[in-house]
């Protein structure tokens, strides 16, 4: 394997071919679109740094684009800064599915009647994957991306890379770990996937996840009942989220959903909570059009795609290396369970059926299992209070490789080293990246965003 680069506003780009089946080294090859940042002090290079964040798959991750948040840092000294489009997205070869438009409703809190339609729109999608992307499927997997990292290290002529991932990046990683231990040097692992956790599971558990934010949130608020007027116990703040949601439902489901996904996300962000304090309240008792005014910023998952477009569907073949239960019937139980438990911030979503319910290809191999052995003593970041990967996922990753950890305290923040701004990690990241020293094996460091400056009642 040979790279031929080109250079474009400073960045190299290269494209290497890799196996879409690596059982089948000499078959159908796939194209993998790299970039290189070399390092700035070339005296005092080290190796090559890779990073992959975004997913599940990396789909919605900046892929070769990435490395450029390391640009000028001290980290980019001493690495080389390689990015790359994991398969199936972005300039490298595309798994595609074909666009279809959900028949159910988007409703935070679906009535029992909804959940057919819902797990009809999954099975849809799921044959939507299958017509578009074919043959491909089965081999866009962590596995196989992990193994596309030890082509591009083979095809730098490295001995060993170190490695950046967030999110699902910090599974690549791990996975990567486990199957090439003598190709990783320095790893930092950062919003991590649970190494124990089904990809199911580690849907579910955002439900849970976005609840802690807002218990927290609920009880901050509590202590400022003569500021807020919501009560004095989060119990008592609650409910009257719960007469808000109450009140919004007399203008129908929609209203009443972005509601309930404006408490998850902004419970989440502890600059927001005073504002979201100030929402409950105004929305309370409010009308129709003052309602549609001040939820007219918040945000859905539903897409603008149009029928019989295509689209990347790296997310469903990545999130189908786990095999997911086929009884329709657990996913209504879990509904029912998540839609009294976790209404918030579209936590009931989190339950329902997914396209692994009506997979349409067959696994080529289980999902690696996690372990370290034979690579050195990496780091993990994890905010206590990310709502997309449970602080959860970050301890057992910690223990699973006998990292060490650094857990941001009090925040919300989601994928922290070099893209949230944080110095206390950033320092400690790339103390380690640079010079290889690790922080304690439990460090804890602050959040950026703190608390709105309210006293508390006396």
């Amino acid at each position: 394997m040979s790279l031929l680069w080109t250079v474009s506003d400073g960045v190299e780009h290269a494209t290497l071919q890799v196996p879409l089946d690596y059982a089948e080294p000499h078959g159908e090859q796939i194209s993998l679109a790299l970039t290189r940042r070399r390092a700035t002090d070339p005296a005092r290079r080290r190796g090559v740094l890779l990073s992959v964040n975004g997913g599940p798959g990396g789909d919605s991750g900046l892929g070769r684009d990435l490395p450029s948040v390391f640009e000028g840092t001290p980290v980019h000294e001493v690495y080389d800064l390689i990015g790359f489009d994991p398969r199936g997205t972005g300039a490298s070869t595309r798994l595609y599915a074909d666009v279809v438009i959900p028949k159910a409703p988007f409703d935070s809190r679906p009535p029992d009647s909804a959940f057919p339609v819902l797990a009809e729109d999954m099975r849809v999608r799921e044959l939507a994957c299958r017509r578009a992307g074919g043959d491909m499927r089965p081999h866009v997997s962590t596995r196989n991306t992990a193994r596309d990292m030890d082509s591009i290290r083979v095809a730098l002529g490295e001995e060993k890379i170190s490695f950046v991932g967030y999110a699902y990046g910090s599974y690549v990683g791990a996975v990567y770990g486990s199957m090439f231990p003598s190709g990783l040097d320095r790893s930092v692992l950062d919003s991590c996937v649970n190494p124990e956790w089904t990809w199911h599971e580690q849907f579910l558990s955002q439900g849970d996840a976005i609840q802690r934010n807002v218990d927290q949130w609920a009880a901050w608020t509590s202590q400022r009942d003569r500021h807020f007027g919501l009560g004095t116990s989060a119990a008592q703040v609650l409910t009257c989220v719960e007469d808000t949601v109450a009140n919004l439902e007399k203008y129908g489901i929609r209203l009443r959903t972005l509601f309930d996904g404006a408490v998850g996300t902004q419970a989440g962000d502890r600059g927001k909570w005073e504002n979201l304090a100030v929402l409950v309240k105004e929305l309370r008792d409010t009308d129709e059009d003052q309602a549609q005014r001040l939820l007219a910023a918040q945000g859905t998952w539903r897409s603008f795609d149009v029928e019989g477009e295509l689209r990347v569907a790296v997310l469903e073949a990545v999130t189908l290396e786990h095999a997911w239960p086929s009884d329709i019937e657990v996913y209504y139980a879990q509904m029912r369970e998540f839609r009294k438990r976790f209404p918030y911030g579209y936590g009931v979503l989190r339950a329902q059926p997914w396209v692994g319910a009506f997979r349409t290809f067959e696994l080529r191999e289980e999902p690696a299992a996690i372990t370290r052995d034979g690579y050195p003593v990496g780091l993990v970041v994890q905010a206590d209070g990310d709502a997309m990967d449970h602080y959860a996922g970050g301890v057992a990753m910690a223990d699973r490789l006998g990292s060490h950890l650094i857990t941001v305290e009090d925040s919300g923040d989601h994928e922290v080293y070099a893209l949230c701004a944080n110095p206390h990690v950033d320092a400690l990241v790339n103390r380690y990246l640079v010079d290889g020293e690790l922080p304690g094996r439990r460090t804890v460091v602050p959040g950026t965003t703190p608390r709105p400056d309210i006293p508390a009642d006396a």
